[in-house]
């Protein structure tokens, strides 16, 4: 159900545990937040998914987990201290700072690109106060720190704003010690920093963020090829894992005047969301660059030989990038639906509205619910006993308050695929009945053959 904000979908994940505001018993903090219970057990299996997709399902990839601190002429290769920035103005009145581009958000001025500036920035008041603007002045976006005990211009280092220069710095060590043949790739997952000056839309845009990406180096000769591998396997990921509807994707092909200084050929993935079309992830070919640069700075030989035909020559390399909490978003927004009426069942009663969130499976943060009948101690001894032996395999949840049409409302709004109720009979014939989320059917299934039937649901 498409909405027309986020509104909805920020209060739901708050009020299921989902996604908390940061900090919120001090007031908060501007666009930070917490993923709660629910919210890290989907985004652990969201990032799992993703790592069995690109990472363990393929003969060709190996991850890496590099340093969130790094020697800061990494960034100088990288170029991040010279170009890693923003364009920014300030308020001349209340002297708030505003990303030039993001004020085209809040004028009749509608922009076509992430970075595209307004045409005559004179033209454009402050949209808090009205006040007259500076001048736009470039901002660097990595957050500054020091390392050591001395707080000066030699101890400086900063928090890195994406995770490619870990696996450039490492691409020596993994071709000599996993004997990797081009075309191969470097995968990884974790967290990144960028002092967004206008950060928002629930966690669209945020400063502290995570990022799964990989470095797939290949022959320059061959790099059209596995680029548009790679957009095939993007968009299998979209329709096979998250299920998502295609319709609400656009693949924007970047014109080559808008190219990262890096690039020879981007695809921007974006996402209609309830603010708009804006970029998801993206795909990029990165030429030779990095490694190049790298080269160069290090004074380090960082070129391949080929061990079959000898020709040696600087991989080039395609970039796949997603972004964990965008991705998460998504996900969240493709199978969240609100059903007006509710959903009319047998034994359960009608309400003006319901929620359903119709996750895939295999990642919904809670498999199996647990739901005795009644709180007599018989009903929860054996449910407790099920619950003992389903959370071997499975993420449980245990739940014996309310009346079992708000226990069923209650797992269906978080996502469970499986509701196994016990009952009296349950004490007899040894059997309990288990709901599907998503039909709503239910079924008689022996308590000993309950494993095997789940199993056989979770394919």
């Amino acid at each position: 159900m498409k909405q027309s904000s986020l509104d909805h979908i920020v209060s739901w994940a708050k009020r299921r545990g989902f996604i908390f505001p940061n900090s919120e018993i001090y007031g908060g903090m501007a666009n930070s937040w917490d993923y709660g219970p629910l919210g890290v057990l989907l985004k652990n299996n969201i990032k799992q998914a993703w790592w069995k997709f690109f990472v363990q399902n393929r003969p060709d990839m190996v991850g890496v987990d590099t340093n969130i601190i790094m020697n800061p002429k990494v960034w100088e290769a990288s170029g991040h201290l010279q170009t890693f920035t923003d364009p920014l103005v300030e308020c001349k009145q209340c002297h708030h700072r505003f990303r030039t581009d993001h004020l085209l958000e809040k004028t009749s001025l509608e922009p076509q690109y992430e970075k595209e500036a307004p045409p005559e920035l004179k033209d454009v008041r402050c949209p808090e106060c009205g006040g007259e603007l500076t001048d736009s002045r470039n901002f660097n976006l990595m957050f500054k720190t020091y390392v050591g005990p001395v707080e000066d211009q030699t101890s400086v280092a900063y928090l890195r704003p994406e995770l490619a220069a870990g696996m450039f710095t490492n691409f020596k060590q993994v071709v000599d010690t996993m004997r990797t043949r081009v075309p191969f790739g470097i995968a990884q997952q974790g967290r990144t920093f960028r002092n967004e000056i206008t950060a928002g839309n629930f966690i669209f845009r945020t400063r502290e963020f995570e990022i799964m990406e990989c470095e797939y180096f290949v022959h320059p000769n061959e790099w059209e090829k596995h680029f548009d591998l790679w957009l095939g396997e993007i968009k299998r990921w979209w329709t096979e894992v998250i299920k998502a509807d295609m319709n609400n994707f656009y693949f924007h092909e970047i014109e080559a005047a808008d190219l990262a200084h890096y690039s020879k050929r981007t695809v921007d993935i974006e996402y209609h969301y309830p603010f708009g079309l804006k970029e998801l992830h993206g795909l990029a070919y990165r030429t030779d660059f990095d490694l190049k640069r790298h080269m160069e700075a290090s004074g380090q030989d960082l070129e391949y030989r080929d061990p079959i035909t000898n020709e040696k020559y600087i991989p080039h390399v395609v970039e796949p990038t997603f972004g964990v909490d965008r991705l998460f978003l998504v996900t969240l927004l493709e199978h969240y639906a609100e059903i007006e009426g509710g959903r009319d069942t047998e034994g359960e009663s009608k309400h003006e509205k319901e929620v359903v969130f119709r996750v895939p499976k295999n990642l919904a943060p809670i498999k199996v619910a647990i739901l005795p009948l009644s709180k007599k101690e018989p009903l929860q001894q054996l449910a407790w006993e099920i619950q003992t032996n389903l959370r071997a395999t499975y993420q449980t949840q245990y739940d014996e308050t309310g009346s079992i049409g708000k226990r069923y409302r209650r797992q269906d709004e978080i996502g469970t695929p499986y509701c196994v109720t016990v009952d009296f009979d349950s004490l007899e014939d040894k059997q309990v009945t288990v709901r599907d989320r998503d039909t709503m059917e239910q079924e008689r299934v022996a308590i000993v053959e309950l494993n095997d039937y789940l199993e056989t649901k979770f394919v």
